[in-house]
C-alpha cells in the first residue's frame, strides 16, 4: 500500500488522568507518521468509565485542540476510541457451522459469517458485546487450524473470546465522542490497542502477558501460541497509588502526585534509608519530613497487589512461568516507577520489560510521543489500520479522506525554522521542485516546533 492510499486515522484514549488525540498514516514502510498531537486532563473520568459527559466533552476538545494546533492543516471527523474500565468482562464460548458448499474451499465470507453468529450469544441483561475474536478454527475432525480460509471440508468452527462491557458505559463513550463533533469508527479495548503498540510477532509466538498501568485501571491481555488467551481489567492504577500516599502521608493530592514521580520507587529495599522530601506546611504550619523509604513502602504495597492480580489471572488460564517465554510487558504510565520491572519479576516468576511504541513510529518524532503512557493510543491507530487492510473496499468507501504532505521527514538543519507558508492539500507529484521540496520541509518544521512549544508550556513543576 502506497502512502498516498493510506487514510490517516486518528486514535481517541479516553483515560482517567489524561485524554490522548494522536493522528498518524502509514508510510511506505509500514510506519507510522505522526501527524497530529494533543493531549488534555481528564476530570469527568473514573476508574476509565466517564461519570460525567460534560467533563469529559470539554477534554475532548481540549485535546482536539491542542491536536489541531499541533498540526493546522489537519481535518479530524472520524475517531477509534479505546474502552476499558472494570465492567469489562470475558467469556469464552465455542461456534460450529455446516457449510452450504462443501465442495469449493472456504472462503473469508463464511469465516465473517462465523464470528458474526457468536454475537447472538446469551450475555447478561445490561451489557453489550464490544468485539468477538475468534482463537483456534477446526475444519472437520481437524484442530487448530490457523488460517481455515482456503481449506476443504464439511463443517468449520472455533473457539471463542467474546468481550463484553456495560452498556451505559459504552453510551456515555459514545455521547461524550459524539457532543464532541465526532464520529467513533470503532470502540477497542485498550489492553488489546495497547498490546498492539509494544508486541511483536516474537512476542506472540512466544507467549507475552501485557500490563497496560493506567491512571484508573490496570489493563491485562495475555497471548500464547500466537492468540489472545485472556483479558482482565484489574480495577487499581496509578490514582489509587496517589491516593495510598496522600492519606498515608498526610499530605495534598497534588503533593503525593509529584512525590510519586520524583522520589518514588516500587521496591522498598531500594530507597534511601537516610533520604527525606522536605513539603511546605499549610498555612503557617510547620514543614513535613517524608522518608523517601516510607514513600516506597506504601508505592510497593499497591504495586504487590496489581502483580498479584496479575499471577491470579495467569492461574487462571493454566500459564505459568513456564509457558510465557516472552514473559511481562510493561506499559502506560504507571510502568515508569523505578525498580517496578525488578518487583514485577519478583512476584510474577516472568522476566520483565518496559513496552514503548517506539517500533511501530517512524524515526525524527519528538520523545514525548515514544513513552509508554501514549501506547494505547498510537495501538489505536494501528487497530484502525488493521480494519482498513482487512475491509478496504468498504473503508475507502465510507472513510473521510485527508489529504497532507506526502514528505514528513525532519531535516535537521532546519529543524529550528517556523514558517507560515501554507501547505497545498493535492496530490504529491511525481517529480518535486526544490520549491515544493522546502514548502513540505517548512510545514514539519512547524508541526514538530509546535509540539516542542506546547510541551516545554507542559512541563512538570517541582515540589516547592
Amino acid at each position: 500500500m502506497s502512502q498516498n492510499e493510506s487514510p490517516i486515522i486518528v486514535g481517541l484514549d479516553i483515560g482517567t488522568t489524561k485524554i490522548a488525540a494522536i493522528a498518524g498514516r502509514k508510510n511506505e514502510f509500514g510506519k507510522l507518521e505522526i501527524l497530529g498531537f494533543g493531549r488534555a486532563n481528564s476530570n469527568g473520568v473514573q476508574h476509565g468509565q466517564v461519570l460525567n459527559i460534560d467533563q469529559t466533552i470539554k477534554a475532548i476538545q481540549q485535546a482536539l485542540q491542542n491536536c489541531q494546533l499541533s498540526n493546522p492543516d489537519l481535518e479530524i471527523n472520524e475517531v477509534f476510541v479505546g474502552i476499558a474500565g472494570h465492567h469489562i468482562k470475558s467469556l469464552q464460548t465455542r461456534g460450529d457451522m455446516v457449510r452450504q458448499d462443501a465442495e469449493n474451499e472456504i472462503q473469508p465470507w463464511e469465516i465473517e459469517q462465523l464470528i458474526n453468529n457468536q454475537r447472538k450469544t446469551f450475555i447478561p441483561a445490561g451489557d453489550q458485546i464490544i468485539d468477538v475474536i475468534p482463537q483456534e478454527f477446526h475444519v472437520d475432525n481437524n484442530p487448530n487450524v490457523k488460517e481455515p480460509v482456503g481449506v476443504n471440508g464439511v463443517k468449520v468452527g472455533a473457539n471463542f473470546l467474546i468481550l463484553t462491557g456495560d452498556r451505559n458505559a459504552i453510551r456515555n463513550i459514545n455521547r461524550s465522542v459524539e457532543r464532541s463533533g465526532l464520529v467513533t469508527k470503532d470502540l477497542v479495548l485498550q489492553p488489546l490497542a495497547s498490546a498492539s503498540a509494544v508486541m511483536s510477532d516474537i512476542d506472540l509466538e512466544a507467549g507475552v502477558a501485557i500490563l497496560d498501568i493506567g491512571g484508573g485501571t490496570s489493563d491485562l491481555a495475555v497471548f500464547y501460541d500466537g492468540i489472545l488467551k485472556h483479558t482482565a481489567v484489574i480495577p487499581f492504577g496509578g490514582e489509587n497509588i496517589t491516593n495510598d500516599i496522600r492519606l498515608g502521608l498526610g499530605v495534598l493530592k497534588s503533593q503525593a502526585e509529584a512525590m510519586k514521580v520524583q522520589f518514588g520507587s516500587a521496591l522498598a529495599d531500594e530507597a534511601k534509608a537516610n533520604a527525606y522530601v522536605t513539603i511546605p506546611g499549610l498555612k503557617g504550619m510547620p514543614a513535613k519530613e517524608i522518608s523517601v523509604k516510607s514513600l516506597a513502602g506504601i508505592i510497593q504495597a499497591r504495586m504487590s497487589e496489581i502483580l498479584d492480580f496479575v499471577t491470579y489471572h495467569l492461574k487462571q488460564v493454566g500459564l505459568d512461568s513456564r509457558q510465557l517465554n516472552g514473559g511481562v510487558i510493561l506499559t502506560g504510565g504507571g510502568s515508569q516507577l523505578k525498580h517496578l520491572i525488578q518487583l514485577t519479576e519478583y512476584i510474577t516468576g516472568l522476566n520483565a520489560r518496559i513496552g514503548l511504541p517506539n517500533e511501530h513510529l517512524a524515526p525524527n518524532h519528538i520523545d514525548e510521543l515514544k513513552k509508554p503512557m501514549y501506547s494505547t493510543c498510537i495501538g489505536l491507530i494501528l487497530k484502525g489500520y488493521n480494519d482498513y487492510e482487512q475491509n478496504y473496499k468498504v473503508f475507502t468507501e465510507t472513510f473521510k479522506r485527508v489529504e497532507v504532505p506526502k514528505s514528513l521527514t525532519v531535516n535537521p538543519s532546519a529543524a529550528n525554522s517556523l514558517s507560515s507558508t501554507k501547505v497545498e492539500k493535492q496530490p504529491a507529484p511525481t517529480t518535486l521542485t526544490p520549491e515544493q521540496i522546502g514548502k513540505r520541509m517548512k510545514f514539519w518544521d512547524r508541526f514538530k516546533n509546535n509540539l516542542i512549544e506546547i510541551f516545554s508550556e507542559e512541563a512538570d513543576n517541582p515540589l516547592p
